[in-house]
């Protein structure tokens, strides 16, 4: 039986599983890949309409992995990967501006072009934060800067007049100075890819409960694993003692419910092109241990 593959995904709590030991505790024979560093953030630099979802598409090589779920969604519905519908996750997002911007309040981003990530989380929560303030053809969503660390250096560099950044990302332009102009949701589904065996999904998200727990209790402590995630090039900016936890793993379904209507929005907003969605059914796209 193949070692299970663990891929960290911008957030803590492997790194703190991994630290405590909890992925040995729980029984778990398991290879720890750590991607994103070794990658120097390269991979985020991939242009104009390159995105999670056509990262999904290409494959990814770890058991478990994560993206927004309302690309996850599509991406199951296309039989491209499997939805783990016993968990989901939320991280703090927001759209920023720098902090000599003349934009003081979403209605002032009407037009102003806004970096986000191609059928990525930051695309489809930057459109539902913005639709209350003004109609569609106002959003001016840019893609060109690539997925999230490429947007992120764009921004601080002063490339583009706003973005939206979540988790660590989100923390280092508040620490740099940036300016939130509206918080909006980014919610992230857990994929299962291959034929990991159903004890081992259970023992990884075993050890990740016992991880969260410590970071709900002690979030200072673990901080520092951000750099971790960061390419190396931004080490020396960032002051991890002020971030905050950043994602947090939800141990509750994610229903019937939830995927069709994530399902519905993305089609009414035509985000693919038609008749690229897959049928959307639930019961072919999800895996449960539940039963």
């Amino acid at each position: 039986m193949p070692k299970f593959v663990i891929e960290p995904h911008f957030r803590l709590q492997e790194w703190v599983a991994e630290e405590k030991g909890y992925f040995h505790a729980e029984g778990l024979d398991y290879e720890f890949k750590e991607f994103i560093r070794a990658s120097g953030g390269a991979h985020h630099v991939k242009g104009d309409k390159v995105g999670a979802f056509q990262s999904i598409e290409e494959g990814r090589t770890s058991n478990v992995t994560c993206a927004c779920h309302w690309t996850v969604n599509v991406a199951a519905s296309r039989g491209h990967t499997k939805l783990y519908a016993d968990a989901y996750s939320v991280a703090p997002s927001a759209i920023f501006v720098p902090a000599n911007s003349k934009v003081k309040s979403p209605a002032d981003l009407a037009g102003v072009p806004i970096s986000v990530g191609f059928q990525s989380g930051s695309h489809y929560a930057t459109i539902q934060a913005l639709e209350p303030y003004m109609p569609a053809d106002q959003i001016n969503l840019s893609f060109g800067e690539g997925m999230l660390f490429g947007r992120m250096e764009a921004f601080l560099d002063g490339k583009v007049p706003a973005c939206t950044l979540f988790s660590g990302p989100y923390y280092f332009a508040e620490q740099l100075g940036f300016r939130k102009i509206i918080d909006n949701t980014f919610m992230i589904s857990t994929m299962i890819n291959g034929d990991p065996d159903p004890e081992d999904i259970a023992k990884f998200f075993g050890a990740l409960r016992r991880a969260q727990r410590d970071i709900d209790v002690r979030p200072e402590l673990y901080t520092h694993y951000y750099k971790a995630e960061f390419p190396e090039r931004f080490h020396a900016r960032m002051d991890t003692r002020a971030w905050g936890p950043g994602e947090r793993i939800v141990f509750e379904p994610y229903s019937r419910e939830v995927f069709e209507q994530s399902f519905a929005w993305i089609a009414k907003h035509r985000l693919f092109e038609a008749g690229t969605m897959g049928p959307g059914r639930y019961e072919e796209a999800v895996v449960s241990l539940r039963g």
